[in-house]
């Protein structure tokens, strides 16, 4: 009991790191370049997962899963830190982070259309109440104002667009994986696979000056060891500690996320804003009760990122 115990507060202690990845990811980037910060996150990443995860042996691994799970991850890694490094503020990096929380909501109706998951009339409130949130959220401080939204999706549609895309892959990747992996575990591979396409970008676009500084790699390092020692906390949670305990903390860090971001960017937030974020959240636990006891292949406890 004590062992799982230590275990589960090793799995919340993932769910701590993961919230963290927004506010990191965008002091990385204020330094390094969005492209060029993403790539030298992911590289020391890479670094530590190899040390704490292992690399895999090939072939114990279900070939259509490496693939698949490559391209998912890899998309969706790109999405998720490119969204944040060309946010044009602080705020919106923020906001952006928010967009992306949408794939717990996401990820439950690809279960339910693709996975057989049996789910209750939950699922409708659920889904339109994290969609309002993130109305919410992007209104600004006037709240559910449509023209407001408008404004600032098209001030960088690029961002939004990129975290919209994000939260879909995701839950394709959730979806797909808990078909094919067979309980496998890829991550070291995916992110060295995501460092390698970062680093591509960043030489085939001419990549853009890296100012290096004590700031910039404390920065660099908190945000490979959130990434890299999350998933490595991530495993021991889900394999030896509570996965019920788990499932449901780690459906609150877009406010966990929003409250460290705003502390380490030092950006004020609005009501409203919190407000949306605690939206985001209802809808998704709402979502994952209407899936609750009536599991067929759904994940019992998605990996948050």
């Amino acid at each position: 009991m004590q062992s799982r115990s230590r275990a589960t507060l090793i799995g919340l202690i993932a769910v701590l790191l993961w919230a963290s990845i927004v506010g990191l990811i965008r002091g990385v980037s204020q330094s390094l370049g969005a492209v060029g910060g993403a790539a030298m996150m992911y590289s020391v990443a890479s670094v530590l997962l190899l040390f704490t995860v292992g690399f895999i042996r090939w072939k114990d691994f279900p070939r259509r899963y490496l693939v698949w799970g490559s391209v998912l991850f890899v998309a969706y890694e790109l999405c998720l830190s490119l969204s944040i490094g060309y946010a044009n503020t602080s705020r919106q990096a923020i906001e952006v982070g928010m967009v992306n929380y949408l794939w717990p909501s996401f990820t439950m109706l690809c279960a339910i259309m693709f996975n057989k998951q049996k789910s209750n009339f939950l699922i409708v409130p659920g889904f339109l109440v994290a969609i309002l949130g993130i109305c919410l959220v992007l209104g600004g401080d006037q709240g559910l104002d449509i023209g407001g939204m408008a404004a600032n999706v098209r001030d960088n549609p690029l961002s939004y667009g990129l975290a919209f895309s994000g939260a879909v892959i995701w839950a394709a990747y959730c979806t797909v994986t808990a078909r094919i992996a067979e309980g496998k575990n890829g991550i070291t591979l995916f992110f060295m696979l995501t460092a390698l396409a970062l680093w591509i970008k960043y030489f085939a676009t001419g990549g853009g000056a890296m100012h290096f500084s004590v700031e910039a790699m404390v920065y660099l390092a908190m945000a490979a060891s959130a990434m890299g020692f999350g998933y490595a906390a991530w495993n021991v949670g889900i394999l030896h500690g509570n996965v019920t305990v788990l499932a449901g903390a780690s459906y609150f860090i877009p406010v966990f996320s929003a409250a460290l971001a705003a502390a380490l960017l030092r950006t004020p937030l609005s009501f409203a804003f919190w407000k949306g974020a605690s939206m985001v959240c209802a809808g998704s636990i709402l979502c994952w009760v209407a899936t609750r006891g009536q599991r067929s292949r759904a994940a019992a406890a998605p990996e948050p990122s």
